[in-house]
């Protein structure tokens, strides 16, 4: 599942290095020289407990009821009691005993990352998500070959941080102006190892695990039959750099593991565009073979490595690159703010001629700067990919080390440092990259993508008003569809378990009974509405049971992962799949029609990803200081994005009403 190519040797990361040149000197190297070591709470996390089955069950059945008519409540009744008394039992015994030999881990790991590997839909819209970061309001900064420089340059000192064990441990403050202190890191470094988590219970601060980090960098999905392969190659020197369909092998680290100068770096990247500017668009553009089924791209790529020379090139130079820049061109678009939809769309999953798709992480500047990160998801979630986003942005804004006035050391001619990647390419290959080529492009015509900003629902309107701005959210997508669409149907909320050892995601159901009572109360004629203070108080309601839900979820008290797990061990084990998820109310609720995500962060300028299910409508959203908003994707034909925007946008109005008057009626 999951190798490593090169031995990690770290001799070369010592804080105390006799190299005093600037660009080798500490500030340039580390992004963070951390009191306490990267890892040091990892060893007390606790483990992610799995729930009783009686729990998983009760929720199973509390959560499908806003999904059945009584008749079929009834029906799953029976079925789940059958479940918990019979096959459930031994299932969640064989799952427990599982769990206790391997207490390195969490019960939910493994199968997750067999789940991801062995899916093998596309990546594209399927499983990666994109992230949109901020502009650099600076022009100086924010020109492509700049920005490009300054984004690798803070993601190299990430990473070196990272592996120097400087980086920062990833805490989740409550109260970051009490505990986010030089005296909490004091107290920490003194509290004995194994029990340094539970000791930073005591401010509040919980420590969240950081094993999925190592992955970010040097790390590439392979393609197998059945399923897939992560390799890691954490000593790597370069970056892979891909320019209208080529592709460049670009050295950023020198032999010693040093982060190169920034002038070196800007003329490398000046290098591989004058190189692109010589030879026409990639008229086998490779790279579009990762956007293809995962067996389709596994049997051409078991054609083409047959080549060895292909074979060296594409593991010594593309699967091992630390990470992925693509360096789009004017042709692919820029951002408008009047109009985010077809830039948006371009690199959440478009032109996949420029793109490799099976990297950690890909870097994607636009001509005119604009940055995003589109990230292969199986090894990891949003917990370390953010903290790498926002750490990058931070860095960028704080201490850009290259501008459009820096002079920058020439590379021309340079091929030991800048090397463009020429494969020998066959017939049958040209006809795969042809055939993926055209099979992403139809898929991502297909898809519509509709933006929604709305400024009336926001970081301090919540506030004013005593409001959860997550409940309030999820509350407005079920009023959305419920106005649309005249009924209720299975959503998807997704919640970290990063608190715990190898914890991955649970999921939140947002739709309860709490919503589905306002909704239908809110929709009431005027005459038969509730009062404003009535709805009011099913608002509050919504927002309690909502935060009930995402506390059980975020503590490993979910049902979803837990059920997924003992159907895993049932097929592990070769016992038949149980009555219950045979169940319409399995069925239903894991057809996530409304599938949603969001990441809090003053570094994100949009997220996005695809629907889970063909009819389905996959929303990113955020709250923001000055506005609320929700990037919503579906197929066309499939479902119907706009009627979803304007639904959404009337599901405000009245939520906002509901909040006005109540609190009006109070004074």
């Amino acid at each position: 599942m999951f190798r490593t190519r090169v031995h990690r040797n770290l001799s070369w990361i010592s804080t105390n290095s006799s190299r005093t040149t600037t660009t080798h000197g500490q500030h340039y190297q580390y992004l963070q020289c951390s009191k306490l070591p990267t890892l040091y709470f990892q060893r007390s996390l606790p483990r992610l407990p799995i729930p009783l089955l009686e729990n998983s069950c009760r929720r199973f059945l509390e959560a499908t009821k806003p999904l059945l008519s009584p008749a079929e409540q009834a029906e799953t009744q029976q079925t789940v009691e059958q479940f918990r008394q019979g096959i459930g039992m031994e299932l969640h015994a064989k799952l427990k005993s599982q769990d206790a030999e391997n207490k390195h881990t969490s019960y939910i790991s493994e199968p997750w990352f067999d789940m991801y590997l062995a899916d093998r839909a596309p990546l594209p819209l399927n499983y990666n998500p994109l992230l949109v970061m901020k502009s650099d309001t600076r022009p100086e900064y924010q020109q492509q070959v700049v920005r490009a420089t300054n984004l690798i340059i803070s993601s190299l000192r990430f990473w070196r941080s990272l592996q120097a064990d400087l980086l920062e441990p990833e805490v989740y403050h409550m109260n970051a102006k009490k505990s986010d202190t030089a005296s909490y890191r004091r107290w920490m470094k003194v509290a004995p190892k194994a029990f340094a988590t539970y000791a930073s219970y005591a401010f509040k601060a919980f420590p969240l695990d950081m094993s999925q980090y190592n992955r970010l960098f040097g790390t590439s999905r392979i393609p197998r039959i059945g399923k897939d392969e992560l390799v890691h190659s954490p000593d790597a020197k370069h970056i892979l750099v891909m320019r209208r369909g080529h592709m460049y092998a670009v050295n950023v680290l020198d032999s010693s593991g040093y982060i190169e100068s920034p002038s070196v770096i800007l003329g490398r990247l000046r290098a591989v565009l004058k190189l692109d500017a010589d030879r026409e668009t990639a008229s086998v553009p490779l790279g579009a073979l990762t956007s293809g089924q995962r067996d389709e791209w596994a049997k051409t790529r078991q054609q083409f490595v047959s080549n060895s020379k292909n074979a060296d090139l594409l593991e010594r130079e593309v699967d091992a690159a630390l990470f992925c820049v693509c360096l789009d061109g004017d042709e692919d678009g820029v951002f408008d703010e009047n109009r985010q939809e077809p830039l948006l769309k371009h690199l959440l999953a478009g032109k996949a001629q420029n793109r490799w798709f099976d990297k950690s992480i890909s870097l994607l500047i636009s001509a005119d700067g604009t940055t995003a990160i589109n990230f292969e998801h199986s090894w990891g979630d949003g917990v370390a990919v953010l903290r790498y986003f926002n750490e990058l942005y931070k860095d960028t804004l704080k201490q850009p080390f290259v501008s459009t006035e820096t002079v920058h050391t020439p590379a021309e001619g340079d091929f030991s440092n800048v090397r463009p990647i020429n494969f020998e390419i066959e017939d049958a290959t040209k006809s795969a990259v042809s055939e993926a080529y055209n099979k992403n492009a139809s898929i991502v015509d297909n898809l519509d993508m509709n933006v929604l900003k709305y400024p009336h629902i926001n970081k301090p309107t919540c506030k004013q008003y005593g409001l959860s701005p997550d409940s309030i959210i999820q509350l407005s997508f079920q009023l959305a569809y419920r106005q649309a669409y005249q009924g209720y149907v299975g959503s998807y909320e997704s919640c970290s378990t990063s608190a715990f050892r190898h914890g991955r995601t649970e999921t939140m159901r947002p739709c309860t009974n709490a919503t589905r009572d306002f909704c239908e109360a809110i929709l009431q004629p005027e005459r038969n509405k509730p009062s404003a203070g009535e709805l009011r108080t099913m608002i509050d309601n919504c927002s309690k049971v909502h935060g009930q839900l995402t506390k059980e979820a975020a503590m490993g008290q979910g049902f979803d992962r837990h059920l997924f797990a003992l159907r895993h061990t049932a097929q592990n084990e070769g016992i038949p799949v149980p009555d219950l998820y045979e169940t319409e109310a399995y069925k239903r609720i894991n057809n996530n029609i409304i599938s949603t995500s969001t990441l809090g962060s003053d570094a994100l300028l949009a997220g996005s990803f695809g629907p889970v299910v063909k009819n389905g409508f996959g929303i990113g959203y955020s709250i923001q200081n000055d506005f609320a908003g929700a990037i919503v994707t579906t197929y066309k034909n499939q479902a119907d994005g706009k009627v979803f925007i304007d639904s959404l946008e009337s599901a405000f109005d009245k939520i906002c009403a509901v909040i006005q008057q109540s609190s009006s009626s109070k004074k």
